[in-house]
């Protein structure tokens, strides 16, 4: 299985097209389990039905190496007993006796597991929202496509790679349907359909005399979209050196540049190590930003309580309650939000049943705020969550995720270009590479895809061999300037890891392209 697949049965892919579990009679098999843990000394109980649907399609030049389709089924039950949590899950729920046994059996936990307990819970309220449901906004369901066409689009893509110069290519597409119910004891019974979609490819190209190769990975996003994501119009595109992608993305286009790119990169001169301006377009600083502000300000990692995959944060409770600990120049504004239409992360409420937001966490450079559930905002005098609990698979204990955390565009107008021409000696960063970042996401270096040289407010070649480093509160104030909205663009992370045992969410994280002054770049060519 690929990472942040939730474990299920092979199945057809027509099987994706037969509708799930009536939402009546979820609603019937939820009011069981939440009639049983209250009968049975719970104070709070939430259910969740789900039916998640992933398909991926992989393919290496003019072959198809895999399709796998899998549906996974089954209902997770969570409490609060004598003050503490307990949880159940049980696959392929078909009767209330059933959801009733999960329901008890998340009791029985809860109160075994008070006896080790230091403090109750203390869950913020939360009104019930009654019956109410939530669609992706999708304008063609991916399963709806037939693999035929799928796999005709991905072999097209591999065949323009190859003629284009590259040796080697291989190309995915990844989809997700997630088919959520969720009823509590607020009084909420709430569906969702949340649909994903992510285009992937590699391409690599060889130096015959030397054996010495380069790569590009594709410069796409993976959207919170249908099929809709892969039909581009004019509008989708942003002109730039090289064709960057908004709403849409033209797949046959970018492999086409990939394949010349990699090329380039052959002969592209090896950056010289010292002190730069970068210019960093969306398609790289996506996960900079994932990396150095949304891991590092989500809450339980603050507080300590989580260490897994990221470790703990640099941004302690002291330095927000200091009202004036500078995270970023007064041109950085990142917010929280899972709102934002097409998004990986937009819902209409979370897995505790809390109607999403958006709400800022660094303002004017200084940090305001964090990421926080029911169980943790009581810890930062909050008396509402700020809707960012979820679960990969009704079977996982839903905790706190990291919500799309963007920064915004600048409100002065201004392009690419024009913040390029006022470069003396500067790189200009296009796509997500390699990186590395300290258990506290303070010290980091990240690499990219394409890089160009900057001389006096002009692009003078490619460059190769490089990564900048830093550390966050120090390259975040060193950012003077940020393009305007209309250059305003999403990524993200399709796989994103927390949690022991571990769970894979997906979130985005846009931006326009941000300049920032001074910052330390290295070569990181092997010396042999």
């Amino acid at each position: 299985m690929i990472p942040g697949f939730a474990t299920g049965r092979t199945v057809s892919p027509e099987a994706f097209l037969q509708p799930g579990v009536d939402v009546a009679v979820k609603k019937r098999l939820a009011d069981a389990a939440l009639n049983a843990a209250r009968s049975k000394g719970a104070t709070y109980a939430d259910v969740r039905i789900g039916r998640y649907l992933n398909q991926f399609v992989v393919t290496r030049e003019d072959k198809v190496q895999n399709i796998v389709n899998t549906e996974s089924y089954g209902v997770g039950v969570r409490v609060i007993a004598n003050g503490c949590w307990g949880f159940s899950a049980v696959v392929d729920v078909n009767n209330e006796a059933q959801m009733a046994q999960a329901a008890e059996n998340a009791v029985a936990i809860a109160k075994a597991n008070a006896k080790l307990m230091k403090e109750p819970v203390q869950l913020a309220p939360q009104k019930g929202f009654g019956e109410v449901s939530w669609k992706a906004p999708i304008k063609k369901n991916a399963f709806e496509v037939p693999i035929k066409e799928k796999v005709d689009l991905l072999l097209s893509v591999n065949d323009a790679a190859l003629k284009n110069g590259a040796n080697y290519v291989n190309s995915v597409l990844f989809m997700v349907n997630e088919q959520k119910y969720f009823a509590s004891t607020d009084g909420s019974y709430i569906d969702q359909d949340i649909h994903r979609i992510f285009p992937q490819f590699n391409v690599t190209t060889i130096d015959p005399k030397t054996g010495k190769f380069e790569t590009r990975n594709a410069l796409s996003a993976p959207m919170g979209m249908g099929y809709d994501y892969l039909q581009t119009n004019p509008s989708d595109k942003v002109t730039g050196i090289t064709t960057r992608y908004n709403m849409g993305y033209d797949m046959l286009e970018d492999v086409t540049a990939a394949a010349r790119q990699a090329k380039e990169k052959l002969t592209a001169k090896s950056v010289e190590a010292g002190k730069y301006d970068l210019i960093l377009d969306p398609s790289h600083l996506w996960l900079t930003i994932h990396e150095s502000v949304g891991h590092p300000l989500e809450l339980d990692r603050v507080l300590g309580y989580e260490a897994n995959f990221a470790g703990t944060s640099f941004a302690t409770l002291d330095k927000w309650q200091s009202k004036n600990f500078q995270y970023g120049s007064k041109q950085v504004n990142l917010v929280a939000d899972k709102l934002q239409v097409g998004s990986l992360g937009a819902v209409g409420w979370d897995d505790e049943g809390v109607n999403t937001k958006k709400w800022d966490l660094v303002r004017d450079g200084i940090l305001v705020n964090y990421q926080a559930i029911r169980d943790q905002v009581h810890i930062i005098g909050g008396k509402e969550s700020q809707g960012c609990c979820y679960a990969d698979s009704w079977s996982s204990v839903q905790f706190q995720r990291m919500p799309n955390v963007s920064l915004e565009s600048g409100k002065t107008p201004l392009s690419v270009e024009q913040m390029i021409k006022d470069v003396k000696k500067g790189i200009y960063i296009i796509g997500d590479g390699s990186f590395s970042i300290d258990q506290q996401r303070y010290n980091f270096q990240f690499g990219g895809q394409l890089f160009y040289e900057i001389k006096d407010g002009k692009i003078v070649g490619m460059l190769k061999d490089v990564a900048y480093q830093s550390n966050t509160q120090e390259f975040w104030n060193s950012c003077v300037a940020v393009c305007d909205e209309k250059d305003y663009r999403l990524g993200g992370s399709f796989f994103d890891g927390k949690g022991q045992p571990s769970q894979s969410s997906a979130v985005s994280h846009g931006s326009s392209t941000a300049r920032f002054n001074g910052v330390n770049v290295i070569n990181t060519a092997r010396k042999i």
